[in-house]
């Protein structure tokens, strides 16, 4: 009965957390979290959703349909008649940043529902909240570049809503913004600078590409199997890139971002 109790208030709780990020998700930053912040509250959302599910499959709470599959498809197959489906966007699978910079913004604006066409601030909040999820969502992975990027968005907000830019100018800006966030780095990065976690360093060392290479190359050598989460094998690493760095404090934060770089799990 304990347990019971225990796993109808994780269920309950969850759900209060879900409402409640629902309610403000697109306004963590007026509210006075910091990207770190977000990306943690995403975390933990994620987490206790995936917990719950976990002991409900565990609990043997969730529905299993397949006893049902018969019946189901005997009401479908009488009783439900659809016509067929009509596609809305030549773009279904692609993302609004993903349609910018692979169709340019006239392709991504003729994407839009009709209702937001009609309207530019709806146009440029749509825009924008895209821009704004991605950052959100990458930053961890590259916290320089995304810390930059929404800085910049920002800054094109504010000029947006103080009349300072024309609305032609404004997509100009806020176009040029969404294809350095959708690809993580900016026009003038170096050709060689080609993954994600060589960008990642690359921006950490202030656009060093020598040194971002460098240290990118010692921990593909140096990474044993199986290092992430396990302290001794990623001391090894952090032993490694102290000797090319000779800064405690500029290691851990190095090694902060390794971390986070599928490329570099082995």
């Amino acid at each position: 009965m304990d347990r019971e109790y225990l796993r109808q208030e994780l269920y309950k709780k969850t759900v209060a957390l879900i409402r409640a990020y629902a309610n403000i998700s697109d306004e963590l930053e007026e509210a006075g979290y910091t990207l770190s912040q977000i990306a943690h509250i995403n975390q933990r959302q994620t987490f206790y959703i995936n917990l719950r599910d976990m002991i409900k499959y565990a609990s043997g709470e969730i529905l299993d349909i397949k006893d049902y599959e018969a019946d189901m498809r005997y009401l479908i197959d009488n009783y439900i008649q659809a016509d067929v489906p009509r596609k809305i966007s030549a773009f279904d699978s692609l993302s609004l940043l993903e349609i910018i910079v692979n169709s340019g913004l006239d392709a991504a604006l003729d994407s839009f529902p009709p209702d937001i066409k009609k309207s530019r601030d709806a146009v440029a909040e749509t825009i924008e909240n895209n821009v704004r999820t991605k950052i959100v969502k990458e930053h961890l992975n590259d916290p320089t570049f995304y810390e930059t990027m929404s800085a910049l968005l920002d800054q094109i907000i504010k000029e947006r809503k103080d009349k300072a830019l024309s609305y032609e100018q404004y997509l100009t800006k806020i176009a040029e913004l969404a294809k350095q966030v959708q690809e993580g780095k900016t026009t003038d990065t170096p050709a060689h600078i080609n993954t994600p976690g060589k960008v990642a360093l690359y921006h950490f060392f202030d656009d060093d590409d020598e040194k971002a290479i460098n240290i990118y190359d010692t921990v593909s050598e140096c990474a044993p199997s199986g290092w992430k989460g396990d302290s001794a094998k990623e001391n090894i690493i952090k032993s490694a890139i102290y000797k090319k760095l000779n800064d405690f404090d500029e290691t851990n934060r190095v090694f902060d971002v390794i971390s986070k770089q599928k490329e570099l799990e082995k």
